[in-house]
């Protein structure tokens, strides 16, 4: 990329990185803080927002002030992968809020849930009554997470 046309973006990166970082902060800091007018920058976060750059605005929780202290890394292994099999196993990771982020794998599990709850009582629960309960479900291979070293929403550009 010329470094003219790279120079161009820097504003917009610099917008996103900013409301990445915090999203509640008025449009008169955002427009300040990354070297644009308000204008300029409403019309910008516009453009992001209609062309899905930016998803959505959210605020976000701490989970062990809301009694969901604890984290679990659940890798779960389908008995095949027919469109039924994983049409289920998907409706089961849709419905279900204790199930945070979702990924299908190459390697040696299909699937990593990353799940919380407030105690290893009421995860038994989730998982006996949710996921080995899903007759697709072959195997539920779980990790509770001991420390949580860095956790961020925001993407590195």
């Amino acid at each position: 990329m010329p470094s003219d046309l790279k120079e161009s973006f820097q504003p917009l990166r610099r917008l996103l990185r900013l409301i990445q970082a915090d999203g509640g902060q008025s449009l008169a800091e955002l427009a300040e803080r990354a070297g644009m007018s308000q204008s300029s920058a409403w019309r910008r976060l516009q453009e992001l927002e209609a062309d899905g750059v930016i998803r959505k605005r959210v605020a976000l929780l701490d989970p062990a002030k809301l009694d969901l202290k604890l984290c679990i890394i659940a890798h779960v292994t389908l008995e095949d992968h027919h469109d039924e099999a994983i049409a289920s196993f998907s409706a089961v990771v849709r419905d279900r809020p204790e199930i945070m982020e979702c990924y299908a794998l190459s390697g040696t599990f299909d699937y990593m849930l990353k799940i919380r709850a407030a105690d290893v009582e009421s995860y038994d629960a989730f998982m006996t009554r949710y996921l080995m309960r899903n007759p697709h479900v072959r195997t539920v291979v779980s990790s509770f997470v001991l420390r949580e070293l860095k956790s961020t929403t925001e993407l590195p550009i």
